[in-house]
């Protein structure tokens, strides 16, 4: 039997008008429960609350540090599995979500509805100190350490500090000389998932920057760039 819900409160899941539906009654108080605000589940150790059990149990996780799937790869460890596995689509660099209006491809559901954002120009999240607005609320949240002008983020290695722990772990890597992103093409290694996809360019068919001078093409727009020069001459 299907579930019906409105967006109204819970005591309302008999009205008519369907907004959602769910095939068992446990998903649908559970859901419910979106509507309602509650959040029966607290965290003894710093009170937090949460919708379900499972929410809980994963964010105990965060206190006592356990992250127990590893990447077979680059041995990341996460605290759940959905994690590890939206990770591991940077190894393997599969992409089965594409946008329907400029046909760029994403690894995720997720991934693919923010970017949609980008097409209807819309930021529905605020900063509360300087009015700038973003996408996502996390993108929000890693926003406002620029204004506490903390750098919470030290390096093992020679005490450089950093806003933001992935800047603290790129920088790192220059100190370990450690590459774990592989090209599947010609099996060169990076430091970063951004290197390795400026690397990918140069195996893609089909794609050049040309000069409208000479009509010579180049792979990337920095090299057109210097070649301009050479006109100006």
């Amino acid at each position: 039997m299907i579930q019906e819900c409105t967006t109204a409160a819970r005591k309302s899941i008999v009205v008519k008008s369907v907004e959602k539906q769910y095939r068992t009654l446990q998903n649908l108080k559970l859901h419910a429960l979106t509507h309602t605000g509650e959040k029966p589940y607290r965290c003894d150790i710093c009170e937090k609350r949460y919708r379900t059990h499972r929410h809980l149990e994963l964010h105990l996780l965060a206190h006592s540090g356990e992250k127990p799937h590893r990447c077979n790869v680059c041995e990341k460890q996460y605290r759940t599995l959905q994690n590890l596995k939206l990770h591991a689509l940077t190894h393997t660099g599969e992409k089965s979500y594409l946008c329907d209006i400029c046909e760029k491809r994403y690894g995720t559901r997720g991934q693919l509805k923010i970017h949609l954002l980008s097409h209807t120009g819309e930021k529905p999240y605020k900063c509360k100190c300087c009015d700038k607005r973003f996408m996502t609320s996390y993108s929000v949240t890693r926003h406002m350490v620029v204004h506490s002008n903390e750098k919470p983020h030290r390096c093992k290695f020679c005490e450089k500090s950093f806003t933001y722990l992935n800047n603290a772990k790129t920088h790192m890597k220059l100190h370990t000389n450690k590459k774990t992103y592989i090209c599947y093409v010609c099996d060169k290694l990076f430091n970063t998932a951004r290197e390795l996809k400026h690397h990918a360019v140069l195996h893609e068919d089909n794609i050049f920057f040309q000069c409208e001078i000479c009509e010579r093409r180049f792979r990337r727009p920095g090299y057109l760039k210097q070649h301009l020069a050479v006109h100006q001459d």
